[in-house]
């Protein structure tokens, strides 16, 4: 099932026992939110293709003490709207719950316009956000049950592309990072959609002898410091890959996290240039550099080295 699916029947289902959540689309997903719409059609808004509209009526309702989920394409709902979030939302201390789809290159084919890999990096600038990036079913579920009514400005992107791993609900907390496999040799932190080329990685360097400590991270603020602490004190090399722009993402996190604590080792892997070809997902993945060859020729490298 897609995640875009179980947000879908997560509003639902959380409709149900809270009064005050409300859902606002930007003209899609009508299909799979028809359950919501009928069941709870005074509290389903499709405000069309009018973002900073959109998140200003979210805001008016958040005011008047609802819930507003508000949902639409990742680069419209981002950084088209981004003044909007920033005054009505920033400004006013407001909360919300902004669920995007099609961050990155989910929307390859309709070119750069549908492309977003800076909403981590807008987002960030919210000292009261909170800001997710589930790639399974289960981490949506359990990351918005825990926060949805937090009173904070809450990102969830959703991938098209979700991992194929499987966590137990009880490994999806809030801030807190999973570590998927465990080794001394060097560490592979990554986030969302990208875990599933990073496994890949660790388990064919697992087979040639070299044991990955990969750290996967769901929540990327508050960001599990930690974590990464823990892994690059004890490898001392440290490879970071993300769809996110190079400029200011997870990377970055992992360097303040490390940063004065002890002699390391790194390397990034992220989107470098801003992207202007069209093709499939997996094709703009390999344009930017984010693929298993590159990432498993970089944590050779990186390995290699004394």
């Amino acid at each position: 099932m897609s995640l875009r699916k179980i947000f879908a029947e997560t509003m639902v289902e959380t409709a149900k026992s809270d009064p005050n959540l409300v859902v606002i689309v930007g003209d899609i997903s009508h299909g799979i939110f028809s359950p919501f719409r009928e069941s709870f059609p005074d509290r389903y808004f499709n405000i069309g293709i009018c973002e900073p509209a959109m998140v200003n009526v979210a805001a008016g309702l958040s005011a008047q003490k609802l819930i507003p989920v508000v949902h639409t394409i990742a680069p419209f709902l981002i950084e088209r709207s981004y003044e909007q979030i920033k005054l009505d939302f920033g400004y006013q201390e407001l909360g919300v719950n902004l669920v995007s789809v099609g961050g990155a290159f989910d929307y390859s084919k309709l070119g750069c316009s549908h492309h977003c890999y800076t909403d981590y990096s807008l987002m960030a600038k919210f000292e009261n956000a909170n800001i997710f990036f589930p790639g399974s079913e289960i981490e949506f579920s359990q990351l918005f049950a825990q926060n949805y009514d937090n009173g904070k400005i809450n990102y969830f992107r959703l991938t098209e592309n979700p991992h194929s791993l499987k966590f137990d609900s009880k490994e999806v907390q809030t801030g807190k990072a999973i570590t998927v496999c465990s080794g001394g040799d060097l560490t592979i932190a990554t986030t969302g959609a990208s875990l599933e080329i990073a496994h890949k990685v660790a388990l064919y360097l697992a087979r040639i002898g070299s044991a990955v400590d990969l750290i996967y991270f769901p929540t990327l603020k508050p960001f599990d410091s930690e974590a990464i602490i823990k892994s690059v004190s004890i490898t001392k090399k440290v490879v970071v890959f993300e769809e996110l722009s190079a400029q200011d993402g997870l990377f970055n996190l992992v360097i303040k996290s490390l940063s004065g604590k002890f002699a390391f080792k790194s390397e990034q892997i992220a989107v470098n240039d801003f992207v202007r070809s069209y093709g499939t997902y997996d094709a703009l993945l390999d344009d930017s550099g984010l693929s298993f060859e590159n990432l498993l020729r970089k944590s050779i490298d990186l390995v290699s080295q004394i």
